[in-house]
């Protein structure tokens, strides 16, 4: 499995987000404490939004602990809309091509997770892709799949529904093989304004997942710590698991909910697989 970060906000150093943390991301790609293997050294990805409207990307197949030139542009970089993920595979190869995340046009995608007995069911979810996306496929993986399904369903006009619908063809299919529980998911995906957010798993404890508190509310809670005082009020982190252990910062996403976060009044509702029909 993997671990992720998202963040939005007023735009801050990339080091600030990946190193300078207690429980950082680089501090999980070794000591996971949430996830489903305490290492996650099969490769990184960092995707960012500048000043166009498709965000750029810098992946490797280094574990991220290890990677120097990941430390050199994180200490340049400044962004308001950040992705970041260490790669643990559940099979397909170690190859920059299936690092997350993964980018189409002005979208961004990431996924901790998988899609059970995806070998057995590749086929048939490949073949439900549009076919003038299919092209723009570069790896193996099932999240990369995933997200093309998504595409397929309207991600660019509905995230939510574009999403629930690839989820439905995947527990479809899956069942169709006889794969009891053939999706577990946490996914981010971007337009580079807004980020949502999903967590949801068919056999019901979906891997973890948190949102940060709203930064005032921080503040007022803890007025000693100082780097609160240097983030806009309307900064937002999504994580696989928390950054630090500041009492009040973290907030676990209920199971089977989708969010989004965007400037003005984030939400949190249900999130249920829909059918293809």
């Amino acid at each position: 499995m993997c671990r992720w970060m998202a963040y939005s906000g007023d735009p801050i150093l990339a080091e600030d987000l990946l190193f300078r943390p207690a429980h950082s991301l680089i501090d999980q790609s070794l000591h996971s404490r949430m996830g489903a293997t305490t290492t996650n050294g099969d490769g990184f990805g960092v995707g960012w939004y500048g000043d166009r409207a498709a965000p750029a990307v810098f992946k490797a197949i280094e574990p991220a602990w290890n990677d120097r030139n990941l430390r050199e542009l994180a200490s340049q970089v400044r962004t308001r809309l950040l992705f970041a993920h260490i790669r643990a595979s559940t099979g397909t190869p170690v190859q920059r091509s299936n690092c997350h995340p993964f980018r189409y046009d002005r979208w961004l995608w990431m996924h901790n997770g998988a899609i059970a007995g995806f070998h057995r069911v590749k086929r048939d979810l490949i073949l439900a892709i549009d076919p003038s996306l299919y092209p723009d496929i570069e790896g193996s993986t099932d999240s990369e799949t995933l997200f093309f399904l998504a595409l397929t369903f309207g991600l660019i006009d509905d995230p939510p529904g574009a999403v629930e619908r690839a989820v439905g063809l995947v527990e479809d299919v899956g069942h169709r093989h006889g794969i009891e529980n053939p999706i577990q998911m946490t996914v981010a995906t971007s337009d580079g304004s807004s980020i949502w957010a999903f967590r949801y798993s068919s056999i019901g404890t979906s891997r973890s997942l948190f949102y940060s508190t709203d930064v005032a509310a921080l503040r007022q809670l803890h007025p000693e710590v100082p780097v609160l005082q240097t983030l806009s009020d309307e900064a937002r982190l999504v994580v696989s698991e928390p950054l630090g252990d500041l009492e009040g910062a973290w907030n676990e996403v209920p199971e089977a909910t989708w969010g989004v976060v965007r400037e003005g009044e984030d939400e949190l509702r249900p999130f249920q697989p829909a059918t293809v029909t």
